[in-house]
């Protein structure tokens, strides 16, 4: 009798937001694993140097290390590190303004504009083959649902 009543409370709040986070954090897990692993066996590449190669072509202009680590909520380390390795590869470029050699610029190269843009073209089409299943009114309305939810926890951690 005792555990009929249990079952029958609604579960708390807080529970129902954990199973949320938990949710949403499985989900991404399992669409970063893929990521990672075709990326490696199509390009050679990590999903970092992925990611910094795609905030870098949103601004052709080029990007300030420290603006590149707060962009990909990464440490200043990480960043210089990726850097230096596609620096070395010819991918991107590192300037310091005359004004101030303290700082460093990083841009793609031509190079990296046609090996990103060939990754990001695959990378869409890899979501797309993973999320096939998914019926487009849901996607709409999970993107909207997300959008919200990234909203209101920016408005709770500044």
């Amino acid at each position: 009798m005792a555990q009929a009543r249990l079952l029958d409370r609604p579960e708390p709040q807080s529970k129902r937001r954990l199973r949320l986070w938990l949710r949403l954090y499985a989900a991404t897990s399992v669409v970063e694993r893929e990521m990672r692993r075709v990326l490696r066996a199509r390009f050679g590449t990590t999903l970092p140097r992925f990611d910094l190669m795609a905030a870098l072509e949103r601004a052709p202009e080029g990007l300030a290390m420290g603006e590149l680590s707060r962009r990909l909520m990464v440490s200043g380390g990480n960043v210089t590190s990726i850097v230096a390795g596609l620096e070395r590869d010819g991918l991107v470029c590192r300037r310091s303004p005359a004004s101030d050699r303290r700082t460093s610029y990083v841009a793609l190269t031509e190079r990296g504009s046609a090996a990103f843009a060939e990754m990001a073209r695959e990378h869409e089409s890899w979501i797309g083959q993973l999320l096939a299943d998914v019926p487009d009114e849901d996607v709409d309305a999970l993107t909207d649902l997300l959008a919200e939810l990234k909203h209101k926890a920016e408005g709770r951690v500044r």
